[in-house]
């Protein structure tokens, strides 16, 4: 699979800000509204939806040895809180890998876990299980669960067969694409839907996202009724999955 960069290349960012601003998607007539920020905001529900968090990934990296700056937990956290306030959630439904190890939330600094505890705390939290963190979080308020039925829609970690009646909204494969644009290829993180399934982009500081024309994404979208929904600068702009490049 094709690693992307966390975001586009500085030089790029003119041309996404004029591409095609966003356009709301319905699942199971549910509207959902893609936020710029990777977050997903269901006005219906009351609820505010968060893939891959993948806290202390920093710190999990350089236990390993790779050396990298130890900031993604903090950056991540101020990113979620700006997005709770913009869309003041009653609901949050995290999808998994919330934590980059079974032991990250064993490292957070005390700063990060209060303010984990006092998100957690204002708000009916699910914390859905991920093949990074199995393990629900030990000091932070919610309901832990292998997966959350939200209105007709069902919230996973990963992506899993649908029987007929199914809608599904999942994370874990960090979806994101390209695009040409007057000369020029554009890639970035997305949203990818059809019209029973969303995988979500992956929400934190260091995370990329990989190719949704990778093998991973095989069978998962019908192509002619699938749209993205890429993040660019300043809007989220959808894009049929032929024009994808």
């Amino acid at each position: 699979m094709m690693p992307f960069s966390p975001k586009p290349r500085m030089n790029l960012t003119q041309s996404l800000a004029a591409l095609p601003k966003a356009h709301k998607l319905v699942l199971a007539d549910v509207e959902l509204c893609p936020d710029l920020s990777g977050a997903l905001h269901i006005p219906e529900l009351n609820a505010l939806i968060i893939a891959d968090l993948h806290l202390e990934q920093g710190s999990s990296l350089a236990r390993r040895g790779i050396r990298v700056p130890p900031y993604d937990t903090s950056i991540t956290l101020k990113h979620l809180e700006r997005v709770i306030k913009q869309f003041t959630p009653k609901r949050l439904v995290f999808l998994g890998d919330s934590f980059h190890d079974d032991e990250g939330e064993a490292r957070l600094e005390d700063e990060h876990l209060h303010c984990l505890q006092k998100i957690s705390n204002a708000h009916e939290c699910f914390w859905i299980s991920g093949n990074h963190d199995p393990r629900p979080p030990q000091s932070i308020a919610g309901h832990a669960a292998d997966r959350v039925m939200l209105g007709p829609l069902m919230l996973r970690h990963e992506p899993a067969a649908l029987n007929t009646a199914e809608f599904e909204i999942s994370g874990h494969l960090h979806p994101g694409c390209s695009v040409t644009h007057r000369g020029r290829r554009l890639s970035a993180k997305c949203f990818v839907a059809d019209q029973r399934r969303l995988i979500m982009p992956a929400f934190g500081a260091y995370t990329g996202a990989f190719s949704v024309f990778s093998n991973a994404f095989d069978g998962l979208f019908e192509h002619e009724k699938t749209h993205v929904w890429m993040m660019g600068t300043s809007n989220v702009h959808r894009f049929q999955f032929s024009k994808l490049g």
